[in-house]
C-alpha cells in the first residue's frame, strides 16, 4: 500500500478548498436566494389550497361558469404555478448560476490536468 506525502489529495484537485472558494459559495448563495424563497411560496400556496379544499367545500364548490368551480381553477393554479416557476428557475440559472458554474468546471478541469 502506497502513501502519499503530499498535501495534494489524489486526482489532483482539493476539493473541499475549492468549496471554501468565494466564487463556489458565490454560485451557492445564488441558488439558494432563488430556490428557498419560492420553494416556501409554493408549499404556503399548495397548503393553503389543500387546507381551503378540506374544510371549505362550499367556497371550492361555487360555480364559476358553467361546471367549472372555484376549486377546480385552485386545482389548476397548481399546474400553472409549478410551469411558471420551472420556466423562471431555468430563465434564472441561464442568466444567473450557469455563466458562474460553466467558470468553475474549468478552472476544475484545469486543476485535475495539471
Amino acid at each position: 500500500m502506497r502513501h502519499e506525502t503530499s498535501s495534494q489529495p489524489p486526482g489532483g484537485i482539493d476539493y473541499v478548498a475549492f468549496e471554501e472558494a468565494a466564487e463556489f459559495k458565490e454560485l451557492k448563495k445564488r441558488q439558494r436566494s432563488f430556490v428557498f424563497p419560492l420553494s416556501i411560496f409554493f408549499l404556503v400556496w399548495y397548503g393553503a389550497y389543500i387546507i381551503v379544499a378540506a374544510y371549505a367545500h362550499d367556497f371550492m364548490a361555487t360555480p364559476v361558469f358553467g361546471n367549472i368551480n372555484v376549486g377546480l381553477l385552485l386545482g389548476m393554479g397548481q399546474f400553472v404555478t409549478t410551469f411558471a416557476i420551472t420556466m423562471w428557475y431555468v430563465s434564472y440559472a441561464n442568466r444567473r448560476l450557469d455563466p458562474l458554474a460553466n467558470d468553475l468546471r474549468v478552472e476544475l478541469t484545469k486543476a485535475d490536468k495539471a
